[in-house]
């Protein structure tokens, strides 16, 4: 109990991380991997997944997976950065005892063999919670020795768990948060549904810093005008506190509790066990904080 309490807590010092991301599915995800690896004065990126989707960005799972496997070269380009990519799964758990094999699931579940309670891995999900899920049935030791940070489901008391990244694959959803691993959520609907920004900010903030902030402002621009042409919108960028998570020291970004762990039903609710362990429950962003912090290393020195 003592170790998972501790894992809980926000860290301290410098962290290995492997970030899991559907980055075709909107325009989030984009600004979240560039925040990862514009923050690597903490944070020490080992690995990136890309994750299953299907909306209208994509024709299924596996046509998401691939087109953010594309996706998460691009932004590594646009920052001057390398790093490990690997593709992940090309569907959802058929059940929650079957893992779908993937280079992501299997680099997971070797990569977490190599960390300790002591010493864990980190893994920053924010798709569809797939990959994480089939690499801890791979590995069920994993469990020990990483801390999985997800941003999925609603707030408790929204009333619903159907939350897109949860309704995908709500299989793996209850495999992870059943599991007994260090478990810290970012709930959309109701908490991070706040951290929301605007034409105006985008364009001071970052229009004509450099090419990635470019591409971030004027792809979020594009996104909002397609549905919101002519109304005061503002856009949800909420992908990018599940790595503010990790940044989160003195609670400077946002407040957290440890609540009992809710797990997702199939009838699209939370349920809770009597022996329900222990998770991180965030319930509120300080978005003026993150969104500086945020700004000023996008638009920053470093990129091409």
């Amino acid at each position: 109990m003592s170790k998972l309490l501790r894992n809980l807590n926000v860290p301290q010092g410098p962290v290995d991380l492997v970030l899991d991301t559907d980055t075709y599915n909107e325009i989030d995800d984009q600004f979240a991997l560039a925040y990862m690896m514009r923050s690597q004065d903490v944070l020490r990126p080992k690995a990136i997944y890309a994750a299953p989707f299907f909306n209208e960005n994509s024709t299924g799972p596996e046509d998401g997976m691939q087109k953010s496997y594309q996706e998460i070269f691009k932004i590594l380009d646009l920052l001057g950065e390398e790093l490990p990519v690997y593709k992940g799964s090309p569907r959802y758990l058929p059940d929650e005892h079957t893992p779908v094999r993937s280079p992501a699931a299997e680099d997971l579940a070797r990569r977490a063999r190599e960390y300790s309670p002591e010493k864990p891995l980190y893994v920053v999900a924010i798709g569809a919670i797939t990959n994480v899920a089939s690499a801890l049935l791979l590995e069920p030791k994993m469990a020990e020795n990483t801390v999985v940070v997800w941003l999925g489901g609603h707030a408790l008391h929204w009333g619903d768990a159907k939350e897109f990244n949860m309704i995908q694959d709500v299989a793996a959803a209850r495999v992870v948060m059943g599991s007994g691993v260090p478990f810290v959520q970012l709930p959309c609907f109701g908490v991070v549904s706040g951290f929301t920004t605007s034409r105006p900010e985008l364009e001071y903030w970052l229009k004509g810093k450099n090419p990635l902030a470019d591409y971030l402002a004027e792809n979020t621009i594009a996104a909002a005008e397609s549905y919101a042409k002519g109304t005061a919108w503002t856009r949800p960028v909420w992908d990018v506190t599940a790595v503010a998570w990790l940044l989160n020291q003195g609670d400077r970004f946002m407040l957290s509790r440890l609540v009992p762990t809710h797990l997702p039903a199939y009838d699209g609710h939370y349920t809770l066990r009597p022996d329900a362990p222990l998770m991180r429950y965030v319930y509120h962003i300080n978005r003026d904080a993150l969104f500086t912090d945020l700004f000023a290393k996008l638009a920053g020195p470093g990129t091409k």
